[in-house]
């Protein structure tokens, strides 16, 4: 299960992911990806740990090995949900927290300087947090090498891990600021090259973000904290 991310990577998978839901041309997370963000996110640090070898997948299911916690509070507040010992289905995993993901995340790209965040008062009542990435060519140039994954039709077996992951996931949840509609089902096949082998690499997970997501997206559920 081990398997070599690309270089250079300064953030946490769960991070960048957070970062490629932004809409660069509209200088804002838009609602319309809102919906499948926090499972997103929770998918996104289960890979990670599943990467360094501290989890096992099986079957569908999925389990905590015996180690030392990862350095990154998300990454061990996620680990720490897992059992121990009786492996259980991902999809609770992934689903149950999901609205308490996007908080953390937000505040470790802030505390690094990769976001802003205002909070702002509508009506003279609510309070809403109005996010900002602060290097957005960055983010456009992520989602560029994301869609080019898809688009030119890469082997899969060539592309990093963390690259495959953001590509693949990106689409299960339909994040509109990297692929949209059309590119979607225009290049299906390329998509399912890609799931096929990021199956391989997390067995079950990827079913159950896509389960999860397609869940919310049923009763117009959508987190953020």
């Amino acid at each position: 299960m081990h398997q070599t991310p690309s270089p250079c990577r300064t953030q946490s998978l769960p991070q960048r992911l957070y970062l490629l839901c932004y809409t660069v041309g509209k200088g804002k997370f838009e609602l319309t990806n809102l919906q499948g963000r926090g499972q997103l996110l929770r998918a996104a640090a289960l890979t990670e740990l599943a990467l360094a070898g501290l989890l096992s997948a099986k079957g569908g299911k999925v389990a905590r090995r015996a180690a030392n916690p990862p350095g990154d509070p998300f990454l061990a507040e996620v680990w720490h949900d897992l059992p121990t010992e009786k492996a259980k289905h991902w999809l609770q995993f992934v689903h149950n927290k999901a609205h308490t993901a996007e908080k953390p995340i937000r505040e470790q790209l802030a505390a690094t300087g990769a976001i802003t965040v205002q909070h702002q008062k509508r009506l003279g009542l609510l309070t809403v947090d109005r996010v900002t990435v602060n290097e957005p060519q960055q983010v456009l140039a992520q989602q560029e090498k994301v869609r080019n994954t898809v688009l030119r039709g890469t082997d899969p077996v060539t592309v990093p891990v963390d690259e495959l992951t953001m590509a693949v996931f990106a689409a299960e949840v339909e994040v509109t600021s990297v692929f949209t509609g059309n590119e979607l089902r225009t290049h299906k096949q390329a998509f399912k090259a890609l799931a096929t082998r990021y199956d391989s690499v997390v067995p079950g997970l990827r079913k159950a973000l896509r389960d999860s997501y397609l869940s919310s997206r049923a009763v117009g559920g959508g987190w953020s904290g």
